[in-house]
């Protein structure tokens, strides 16, 4: 049987305060990634990088993910509304964040983080690189549970009925009503794939099992970062064939989406580094028990 979505998308409210689960899975990202990168710091995977310098770089991230991931939505797939209404920009909490968009920003604060250190660029994207994949793991959880970036129909019994998706006189029901139907198998028609949890899966967990098990000992530059990129774009170019389409176009031949097209610059971008890797030098692991900023 299809299940029928009808999370709330507000965790908890403080006062007037409303905590949404999209703003949590964001924190539970970084959180993880805090976590994760302390282990290797700990274990001088960055030379010359201590746990207060890894913070910074932590925290320039964050602001690139936030900064870069709406505003590359805002620029990639809503660019009418923002020049119609430019405070949409800052209305995070309703959703909409491009990865593509984030990762630019997180490239950007990288790069400065990187010169301010005196290390090669490759060398932080290479450490970076294993502690991205649960964030987005938990973003896309984030999109389940907000309902949104729905996939196309389905008559799989694993089909998500989203209301939002829903023909206009059913998903002005009330939610009991809605209930109701569900249970008598009236709403199966109008089950989509949940793309969201493909994502989550793919780009969530197999992508953070992959990286951080290659990445457990040194390897040549370029390879981690590389194999991010690739098996990013890959899995990504593969789920759009079963999610909607933004904004409901496709770009060309009824299939082709801007999710597609913006995925097969990292796939190529992942293999070119990926074949750089071989002859690269392999970054060696240095401890230290400074505890200063370096």
């Amino acid at each position: 049987m299809t299940y029928l979505h009808q999370i709330d998308p507000i965790a908890f409210s403080i006062g007037p305060v409303a905590v949404h689960w999209y703003g949590i899975m964001y924190l539970l990202g970084f959180g993880a990634a805090w976590w994760l990168g302390n282990r290797r710091i700990a274990a001088g995977r960055l030379p010359g990088v201590n746990a207060d310098a890894f913070s910074d770089l932590l925290f320039y991230a964050m602001i690139g993910v936030v900064l870069g991931g709406r505003i590359g939505y805002m620029l990639f797939y809503t660019p009418g509304a923002f020049l119609d209404n430019p405070a949409l920009l800052f209305r995070v909490w309703e959703g909409g964040m491009s990865f593509h968009g984030g990762l630019v920003g997180v490239l950007i604060a990288s790069l400065w983080w990187s010169r301010k250190h005196k290390l090669h660029f490759f060398d932080t994207m290479d450490f970076v690189a294993p502690l991205v994949p649960l964030g987005l793991g938990f973003g896309r959880l984030g999109n389940f549970i907000g309902a949104e970036l729905w996939g196309k129909t389905t008559d799989g019994s694993w089909g998500v009925v989203f209301p939002h998706s829903l023909p206009a006189e059913l998903a002005q029901l009330s939610p009991e009503a809605l209930r109701t139907l569900h249970a008598s198998g009236a709403l199966d028609a109008y089950a989509r794939h949940p793309s969201q949890l493909y994502q989550a899966a793919l780009e969530g967990l197999v992508l953070f099992v992959v990286l951080w098990w290659v990445s457990r000992k040194p390897r040549g530059r370029y390879l981690v970062s590389g194999l991010f990129a690739l098996l990013y774009g890959v899995f990504r170019f593969a789920v759009e064939f079963v999610r909607m389409p933004d904004n409901g176009v496709y770009l060309a031949w009824d299939w082709f989406t801007k999710g597609q097209l913006l995925s097969i610059p990292l796939i190529v971008l992942g293999v070119y580094l990926v074949w750089c890797s071989r002859r690269a030098p392999v970054l060696q692991p240095v401890t230290t028990t400074d505890k200063g900023t370096p």
